[in-house]
Order: C-alpha cells, then structure tokens, then sequence
C-alpha cells in the first residue's frame, strides 16, 4: 500500500494499460463496412515497438482533428502547469516545474510533426491490388514543407507500405518520372470556388477563373478533366464545409468519386454519419470512394491507405483502410479530447505494444521505488541491486 502510495501515476497507468485490453480497438479497419480487413495487417518496426509509449503518444497527437487538438493542448497544459505550481518546494522549483509540463507537450506536439522516427507499414496478402495514396503534396504546394521534395514524398510513402502515390500539389501539375523507392503518378489540386477538385492523370494547364466564378461554374470543371481523360475526386474537408448541400450536383456534372477519410487535421474529424451519406450516394452512382495521406511534409504517419485494383473506377474498385483512432476523431466533442485520445490510444494498442509500456513502466517503478543504501549513487547501479528483490534465496546450510 505505501508503494502505491507513493507511486500512483504508475499503478493508474498500469491499471489503464489493463482496462484498455478489455475493450481493444483493432489496428486496422475498412472504413467502408466498418469492419476489420482481412488479408492487411500493419507490421510495426522493432524500434517503434521497444519505443512504443514514445511511438504511440506521437502517432496519437499526430491523428488529432484540429479542433480536439486545440482542446487537448489547452487542457494538459493547464493541467501540468497546476500540479507543477501546487507541489510543494521552493518558489523557484514550483515555477519551474510549472513551466516544464507545459514545454513537455508543446515539444511533444512538435515532435510529432518533425521527429524522425520509426512507423508502421501496411502489409497486404493480396498481390492483386496497389497500395495507393491519392492525395499528397511536395514543396512545390504554398503549404507543403519547404525542401519536401518528390523523392521525400516516395520515401515517406514507401516506408508506411505505399506502393504508388499520386501527387496533387496546389494549382501545380505534377509531371516528374519517379518510380523508385515508389512510382508517383501525375495529378493536381485544383482550387476552384471554395472546392479542392483532386485531378488524377496527366492534365494540361486551366484557367481556374472561368471555374472559379459560381458553384455552377466550378461544376464544368469535372467535364474538362473528362475532356483530358483525368479523373476528378471532390476533396476533404472542402465539400463538408461548403458545399454539403450540392452533392448531388456534383454527382450530375460528372464527379468521378469522393475523398471519405483525409489525415489533414482540418478533415480527419469527419463524422461518421455524414461520411456514411456519402458512402450510400457513391453506391447509388458506382462512384469512387477514396483515402488520402494529403501529406505536405508535416508528420510522419498516414492515417489510411487504399487497396485499390488496377485502373480504379467505381464504388467497388477500392478499399479504404484507415487506422480507428483516426476515424473516431469526428465522434468525440473536441472538448473530449484530453482523455478520449488518450484512451482511444491504449485502446488501440497490440499487445506487442502494450507489453513495452508495461515494461517500461515497470522499470522505471522499480529504478524510482528501491531506497538507496548510505553512499549510492542514481544511476544504473541501482536498478541493477534493485533487481535482487526479486531473486530467489536458498536458506544457508
């Protein structure tokens, strides 16, 4: 009782860590049926699972909508600069502990967008399909990371299991031959009247003004991307939040599908029944539904992938694969965020995972609980004696 005592932030970890294994989520599901796919499974690198309270807390922050991502910020900030005021000592060291939690999550925030660190990969057994990404960006984008360059981009791809990619960058038309480590097929990013119309294939140059005058005129795009023999896909989160009432013309003037996952933080929050609309429209008229990385450089996981058979077309030609904790974001109200995400995250866990964390935990009680005898110093010494409590002594004689 005194080692609980003393340690609480530790055994409620543990504790959590075992409450989440009662309800996991999988690692991977179809976000079409909603159901666990068969024949994909996301193999984990061994140094992302040995730093898997590292990996994990990262990929979390990194899955966030922007707004639970504000919430969650402004909530453990808060937070960590309280408990670090209210502990006792001296003014100086409440000050600095209370100015310490809040940096830990700002540098956590900013290592999920520019650590280099080990990802998950999907892995598929079906030969037959690509795993495709529909929607990412280099530098030459006015958002994208400055010096993301194409081969970055197939790098980035190739490491998360990605087996093509187009590249869509803003208003400029990608047309570069690279086909190592990944291929990258050519498209664009068209902004025209308040929509992203994703252009897949090779396409010429347009005028965006004769598109970009009225909801109408931005229709007539998807027949000229037909005229260049391209494929036009209305993405997220552009047609939720301002064009939700027109989707039925956009079916009318030739859509040839519909984003229904985008990573972005300004799209990942998507509800479900709204994308569930979509889905039943897309049935109706065999139209494409699509995920995309829409990756500009910042972060380094996807949250979906897409099985996709050769020369896509319609309801039935792709599957999208996202990661659960992604597709959750658009269920919980952002002022959820500072414990849903946590708990959607250990949920989350494979149990190579969760074995890390207890692991490391475990360690760490045991480095932090064992007294030191007169004269020791902290260091690995003392982990290593620690660990004689748990040998077994023969009594002597």
């Amino acid at each position: 009782m005194n080692l609980l005592r003393r340690h609480p932030i530790a055994f409620s970890l543990l504790a959590l860590l075992l409450w989440s294994a009662l309800e996991p989520l999988p690692g991977l599901v179809d976000a079409v049926t909603g159901t666990v796919p068969a024949g994909a499974d996301l193999v984990r690198p061994t140094a992302y699972t040995v730093l898997a309270p590292l990996s994990n807390v990262l990929d979390a922050l990194t899955f966030l909508s922007a707004q639970r991502a504000k919430a969650l910020l402004a909530v453990w900030v808060l937070a960590l600069a309280l408990w670090g005021a209210l502990r006792r000592g001296t003014l100086a060291q409440r000050l600095g502990r209370a100015l310490l939690g809040p940096l830990a999550i700002v540098l956590l925030g900013v290592g999920a967008v520019l650590l280099p660190r080990p990802v998950p990969s999907l892995v598929t057994a079906d030969s037959g399909v690509t795993v495709i990404d529909y929607h990412a960006h280099t530098a030459a984008s006015h958002d994208g990371r400055p010096g993301w360059r194409a081969l970055d981009l197939a790098a980035w791809h190739a490491a998360q299991g990605f087996q093509a990619s187009y590249v869509t960058d803003h208003n400029v038309i990608f047309n570069q031959p690279v086909d190592e480590p990944i291929r990258l097929l050519p498209g664009v990013e068209w902004s025209v009247y308040a929509q992203h119309v994703v252009a897949l294939g090779a396409v010429a140059p347009i005028d965006r003004g004769v598109y970009n005058r009225d909801p109408r005129a931005m229709l007539g795009l998807f027949a000229e991307l037909h005229r260049q023999g391209a494929l036009g896909l209305a993405s997220l989160p552009e047609y939720w939040e301002h064009h939700w009432g027109d989707l039925t013309d956009f079916v009318a003037a030739g859509v040839d599908g519909f984003e229904i996952v985008n990573c972005a933080p300004r799209a990942i929050g998507f509800p479900a029944a709204l994308r569930a609309q979509v889905l039943q429209l897309a049935a109706q008229h065999d139209l494409l539904v699509v995920g995309a990385s829409d990756n500009h450089g910042w972060g380094k996981v996807t949250c979906v992938w897409n099985l996709s058979s050769p020369s896509a077309h319609g309801y039935a030609a792709n599957h999208v694969i996202a990661r659960p904790i992604a597709l959750a974001q658009g269920d919980w109200d952002a002022w959820t965020a500072a414990y849903t995400q946590p708990w959607l995250m250990l949920r989350a866990l494979s149990w190579s995972e969760r074995s890390s964390w207890i692991t490391w935990i475990l360690v760490i009680l045991i480095y932090r609980a064992v007294p030191r005898r007169a004269g020791d110093s902290a260091g690995i010494g003392i982990l290593a004696r620690s660990l004689e409590l748990f040998t077994v002594r023969r009594p002597p004689g």
